[in-house]
């Protein structure tokens, strides 16, 4: 048996409530350990409509091999966990599902709930460069090729930024505003997330590296669609943008990974983010582009570099 196969022998089938009780769906890593104290714990999430069975699993399995109990799961509506409509993408929900599986997590016997850190990928490494500067739970921040930011948005003020950051936290906090079942309107869509066989839908992501990604590593067994839905929030809801909150996360410690040739989430923004960024804070430069890091060396570079940060700082 391979340290793969055992390590997924290991893991076990989990779910619990998200913030208004819909159920989410995933994996429990339990920590390489024998130690009789409760410790660290993480929580990861794939990106913009993947799922878990889609290259979650290796890195969990370094991370529960160093020590660190590991939930992975899916976010709601989509892969395994419930919420309707189904395949609908919204980042204030998918905020708020990292703040339940904060919760539930650290609630277990086997975790320590002061050290606890959030994972995420792409456009859940949005996510987690929110939840990080929102939730001060949260112990450290792992952004894997992240939405850190948009193109053509000037973040150099660092007042009206401020201003921003405190709207989308006041946002997030409030358990009846964006980002509710109740509050947000009706979605945007349908769309293809990549160009495959037969998609005559507008496609999220055109680069020719999605789509032999996705189509790649989203075959039978992934729970993976080619369609989605973006979500809406109401009107006057301040905008979830990364950008404004990454100079918020600190003195969370953060590591960021950014790839060397990334037009998805653009290296540029991601580099101008990571220097808004407070201390402490980690760069690892991957070179390649957005999917680079899921397999052969450079997951073997990046899966080192993390596994080490979150020892170190959980």
């Amino acid at each position: 048996m391979t340290p793969g196969d055992t390590a997924i022998s290991s893991r076990s089938d989990v779910e619990f409530p998200d913030h208004e009780g819909v159920t989410l769906r995933g994996w429990l890593y339990p920590a390489a350990t024998d130690a009789t104290a409760p410790g660290p714990g993480l929580v990861m999430a794939h990106g913009f409509s993947a799922t878990k069975e889609m290259g979650l699993g290796p890195f969990a399995e370094q991370f529960a091999a160093a020590g660190i109990t590991v939930l992975v799961y899916d976010h709601r509506g989509l892969g395994g966990s419930d919420g309707e409509p189904r395949q609908v993408v919204d980042p204030y929900l998918q905020a708020r599902g990292y703040r339940a599986a904060i919760d539930w997590l650290g609630a277990r016997a086997e975790v320590d709930a002061d050290r606890v850190g959030i994972w995420g990928s792409s456009f859940s490494g949005g996510d987690v460069l929110v939840v990080g500067a929102v939730d001060r739970r949260v112990r450290a921040v792992v952004a894997n090729v992240p939405l850190a930011g948009f193109p053509g948005v000037d973040y150099s003020d660092p007042a009206t930024n401020a201003g921003s950051f405190v709207a989308l936290r006041d946002a997030l906090d409030d358990p009846t505003g964006p980002g509710t079942a109740a509050a947000v309107a009706e979605p945007a869509g349908p769309l293809a997330p990549v160009h495959a066989p037969g998609n005559d839908l507008p496609v999220v992501m055109p680069q020719p590296e999605s789509t032999e990604w996705f189509l790649r590593v989203g075959g039978a067994g992934s729970n993976w669609q080619n369609r989605v839905w973006l979500g809406r929030a109401p009107d006057g809801a301040p905008a979830f943008d990364p950008g404004v909150a990454v100079a918020h996360i600190a003195p969370t410690p953060l590591l960021m990974i950014v790839a060397s040739d990334d037009t998805l989430a653009a290296t540029d923004v991601a580099i101008a983010a990571y220097e808004r960024a407070g201390d402490p804070k980690q760069l690892e430069l991957v070179d390649g582009h957005h999917f680079v890091d899921y397999d052969g060396d450079a997951f073997t570079q990046v899966a080192r570099v993390m596994t080490d940060f979150l020892v170190a700082t959980l």
